[in-house]
């Protein structure tokens, strides 16, 4: 069983946004229209994050095909993930802060990510509450924690009227 643990963002803030900086411009070099994100709970001041940088790269529909091409020269397919016509996860856990990268279809369903990081820089009251369920899964199941997870992220959409 995979077990999940987390840390205080202060401890790899410097590293994460120097991180978050050169896998941009990564991107930017091969799909240099696309909209590149930092999102995820590292771009949440404050938060306390397993320690990974997620990033979003938001393209229109026309150019989905042609960024999965590029981004699949940079990062690993993650294989445990969701794939639509409008959404593919990359990975590379071989990183000292591992990264993952959430290619979206811009206003898709799954276009979500920013949504959640903006709401959770807005409301304090919800970026507490999401780390206090992250305290309950120190050191246990990454699976139990990705399910509470999930729901906790549904409720914050709905609660807030973005469209999903």
């Amino acid at each position: 069983m995979e077990c999940v643990h987390f840390l205080e963002q202060t401890e790899i803030k410097e590293s994460i946004h120097s991180e978050f900086s050169r896998h941009k411009l990564m991107i930017m070099n091969v799909l240099p229209h696309a909209d590149i994100q930092h999102v995820g709970s590292t771009a949440i001041p404050y938060s306390i994050t397993k320690g990974d940088l997620d990033i979003q790269v938001r393209v229109w529909k026309k150019d989905f095909e042609k960024a999965v091409e590029m981004l699949s020269t940079l990062y690993d397919v993650n294989e445990g993930s969701t794939e639509t016509s409008f959404f593919k996860a990359f990975q590379d856990d071989t990183l000292v802060i591992p990264v993952g990268v959430q290619l979206t279809v811009i206003d898709s369903e799954l276009d979500i990510f920013w949504k959640i990081r903006d709401t959770l820089l807005t409301n304090d009251e919800l970026r507490v509450e999401y780390d206090n369920l992250k305290r309950t899964f120190e050191g246990k199941s990454m699976e139990a924690y990705r399910e509470a997870k999930d729901e906790f992220l549904e409720r914050v959409l709905a609660a807030f009227k973005w469209n999903i």
